[in-house]
């Protein structure tokens, strides 16, 4: 079943990372909301009426918003389409937004996933990342949110961040693990060209984490998970067991989903949508009737392309039967070589028609992905 995601395209200040679209003024704030509304009224047919199992609230910082402009976002959505009983619905949250007031009004509506953007436990790297909250209030909101009944709560942690001392990644996790909440998403810094860090790169400021230092904290937390009882279902996504994200794990599994906001994405299965990732020019298209975004028709090669990317980074691995039948790709017999050499080299296993990466491939997901990519002329 699809998936519906609204991307809040508003912040308090800018994360030094981060390079998703946002801004930090709110003049227009009431307008994007109107203009979701307009769009979501514009692509109501899109998902072709099927029912909706994940609701996903993403940005930006979707939790500036109050819980009246929220609720009016999902209402709008239970109006135009049918909605799983059990649907999972997430907020994306930053721990200076989940006063005890703001969650206590959460915990009446359907919001029942949260998303929590610690990134950090450690308030040195806080401020080096510019983010808007100390650890303290961190650990308050998170405890907070479990006394009030969220028991669906994901933190997202960052590693890799250049000159740290070795041993605070370990507290970061040890810390996490204490909260007992029931799934990570853990990211490797990177250092994207139009960002403040990449700015600061660029002029020799300072230096990425090297790759060495990055990997080791990475095999840190893939060991740190397993002895807690975490199960490794994605490359950056560690749940308690039965606690997946429904909503990625669609992505990942090529599910339909509608894309509401700007910059925001849509898949059907056979195209994309992309809509433009411009407030102001956003919202006047949507006034004017017009959907703001430019479709991409995907080839054979591109859905081949995309099942291997995202596939191979889960736990459930690369169905090349699955391939065979969909697309009539042989993709075993088109890298059969290459694939024994990882099969000897230890980073990927065979489990039946499944390819699945072991934890020492892992650490070369996107590598191996991008060499069993099927070229243009292997279509015919």
């Amino acid at each position: 079943m699809p998936g519906i995601y609204l991307h809040i395209p508003f912040c308090k200040q800018a994360c030094h990372y981060c390079d998703f679209h946002f801004s930090t003024s709110m003049g227009l704030k009431e307008q994007v909301l109107q203009a979701m509304q307009r769009e979501l009224d514009l692509q109501q047919n899109y998902l072709n009426g099927e029912i909706i199992n994940t609701i996903y609230f993403g940005g930006g910082t979707p939790s500036i918003l109050s819980v009246g402009e929220l609720n009016g976002l999902l209402e709008a959505i239970y109006a135009k389409h049918t909605v799983n009983p059990n649907a999972e619905i997430t907020l994306e949250a930053n721990p200076d937004d989940l006063t005890p007031e703001k969650l206590q009004a959460l915990r009446q509506t359907r919001i029942n996933r949260l998303s929590i953007g610690v990134q950090s436990f450690h308030d040195p790297h806080l401020q080096f990342m510019n983010r808007p909250h100390t650890a303290a209030e961190a650990v308050h909101c998170i405890k907070l949110a479990q006394e009030l009944g969220f028991d669906n709560i994901s933190l997202d942690l960052i590693y890799g961040i250049p000159a740290e001392d070795a041993a605070l990644w370990e507290e970061d996790l040890a810390k996490a693990f204490a909260l007992n909440v029931q799934h990570l998403s853990c990211y490797a810094l990177t250092i994207e060209p139009n960002t403040v860090f990449g700015s600061r790169v660029r002029k020799g400021k300072f230096s990425p984490a090297d790759e060495e230092r990055v990997a080791r904290q990475f095999e840190l937390l893939m060991s740190q998970a397993a002895q807690h009882g975490f199960l490794h279902y994605e490359i950056s996504n560690f749940c308690q067991p039965g606690f997946e994200s429904k909503h990625n794990s669609s992505y990942w599994k090529q599910v339909p989903y509608l894309g509401l906001g700007p910059s925001a994405h849509s898949f059907n299965g056979v195209s994309r949508q992309f809509n433009i990732a411009h407030n102001p020019k956003y919202v006047q298209a949507l006034e004017a009737g017009q959907l703001p975004c430019t479709v991409e028709e995907l080839s054979v090669e591109d859905r081949v392309n995309e099942y291997v990317m995202t596939t191979l980074r889960t736990s459930w691995g690369c169905d090349t039967a699955y391939i065979q039948e969909k697309w009539g790709i042989d993709l075993v017999a088109l890298h059969t070589a290459y694939l024994q050499k990882m099969e000897a080299q230890g980073l990927l296993r065979h489990e039946g028609s499944v390819l699945v990466l072991t934890e020492a491939g892992k650490l070369l997901a996107d590598e191996i992905a991008l060499d069993l990519f099927l070229l243009q002329e292997e279509e015919a």
